[in-house]
């Protein structure tokens, strides 16, 4: 693929261009308000896909955001590939926190500054550049279907239904997914393991209305106060989930995992200051790459109530909500997770409050065997790339409709993600590197070389 570097390079500027284009469409799933723009991205992935070399793209309708699907397909005995990306981004808040226009894509430093930029645009956006450079130099020797969803963020909860109903079409040896990060810019990984998720939120009711912070204020429990107690008494100093039979279902890691972690090149200093960290802290007895990798979480993603306005205002509030998440491993469920934390809740419920536990949704962990043919193609390929073996990763994050793939359509899934830690996704300021969007799409054009071979 000599001629790979000068495909990339003579067309640059138009792989942006198109990127730009889906990237400055608001498709926030979490936002009613968003759902045109859901459609109409939607509807430029088909567009960008059929001018990429699909012979075929359709927009599938859901009950929520609608699914794309496109498909080149050589010859029925070849093996085929099944491409899997989610075109739906988080919300943008806080707005002055962000350098740039959340929805302005902005090149900075030689890096792409916008929401989706990384997750999952620029990373999906990657597989059709190195497909349409496999099909215009005629050099694809495998079947590819694309699978873009829009509902990602908020659980996948309709793509379930679209696997089911076209298990026929969606046939494949391997799922391909770009949606994971790499130690550093010169550290390939492929990432073997995702944390699940459950992900609830906890009320807390006090008196019926609101009441003067003066007249009231020491006499009667004040909701917030309450709910950051409650909330304050679920970790401890060091993080360890105090919730009890957490830690029951916790997969006992094999040595061997633990030591090829310990092996992962890992500069703390560097870390902390991709991501604004003074220090780093955890579960005792784990490193941080094992903590944020193979050990579950317990984290408050927002809490609110009273006023929150400009100025003040003397009251007690009424209620007072806070979301959390909780990442689980494997061995763990989270329908048992979920049980155990309304059961803490309620057991630590104080008789001036009414505590309220909602689950929103929950996501399984992941696995994946590096003795799998897809794994041995993806190494070659990062080889090919960065002159290096890809590491072994196991992330944090979590990908809820990966382990549905295996059970549904009975295929893995293998993660080659090009992401970086300080690439700030789902926060202000998201970011992904032009470099490793280059190199994203070689390793990729790479990748189908040496799985079909």
């Amino acid at each position: 693929m000599t001629d790979l570097k000068n495909f990339i390079e003579t067309n640059k500027e138009r792989f942006l261009e198109e990127l730009f284009s889906l990237l400055r469409i608001p498709s926030v799933s979490s936002k009613a308000e968003h759902q045109p723009d859901m459609v109409k991205c939607a509807e430029r992935w088909k567009e960008l896909l059929l001018a990429a070399g699909c012979d075929k793209a359709e927009v599938h309708p859901t009950q929520g955001a609608p699914v794309v699907y496109a498909e080149k397909l050589l010859d029925k005995n070849a093996p085929t590939v099944l491409v899997y990306g989610h075109y739906d981004v988080m919300p943008v808040e806080p707005l002055e926190l962000w350098k740039t226009p959340p929805f302005e894509p902005t090149i900075i430093d030689g890096k792409i500054y916008c929401r989706g930029a990384n997750d999952d645009k620029g990373q999906a956006f990657m597989h059709a550049k190195a497909f349409e450079y496999l099909v215009k130099t005629n050099q694809l020797t495998c079947n590819v279907k694309f699978m873009i969803e829009g509902e990602e963020e908020v659980g996948s909860k309709n793509l379930y239904g679209f696997c089911e109903a076209n298990k026929e079409k969606l046939k494949a040896d391997v799922i391909l997914v770009s949606d994971t990060s790499m130690i550093d810019s010169n550290t390939p990984a492929i990432t073997v393991g995702l944390r699940g998720v459950l992900h609830a939120e906890i009320e807390a009711i006090g008196t019926e209305r609101e009441l003067h912070s003066g007249l009231f204020g020491g006499a009667i429990a004040n909701p917030l106060i309450e709910l950051c107690k409650l909330i304050a008494g679920m970790t401890d100093e060091n993080g360890k989930v105090m919730i009890q039979g957490f830690y029951d279902d916790v997969r006992d890691v094999p040595q061997k995992e633990r030591f090829a972690i310990s092996n992962t090149p890992f500069n703390e200093k560097q870390y902390k200051q991709a991501i604004g960290a003074k220090i780093l802290i955890g579960e005792s007895g784990f490193s941080t790459m094992e903590r944020v990798g193979i050990r579950p979480s317990f984290e408050v993603t927002g809490i609110y109530g009273g006023h929150t306005g400009a100025g003040p205002k003397a009251v007690i509030p009424t209620k007072a909500t806070a979301k959390v998440s909780m990442r689980i491993v494997p061995n763990q469920d989270y329908d048992k997770i979920g049980l155990l934390l309304t059961k803490y809740v309620n057991e630590h419920t104080p008789e001036s409050m009414k505590f309220n536990v909602s689950i929103d949704h929950g996501g399984t962990y992941y696995l994946f065997s590096t003795d799998n043919f897809a794994y041995k193609a993806a190494e070659k390929a990062y080889q090919a790339v960065y002159n290096k073996t890809p590491i072994l990763l196991y992330s944090g994050g979590t990908i809820s409709i990966i382990t549905e793939f295996e059970k549904t359509l009975g295929i893995k899934s293998l993660l080659m993600g090009f992401g970086l830690p300080s690439d700030m996704i789902h926060s202000p300021n998201e970011n992904f590197s032009l470099e490793n969007f280059v190199n994203g799409i070689k390793t990729i054009a790479q990748f189908y070389k040496f799985f079909a071979e």
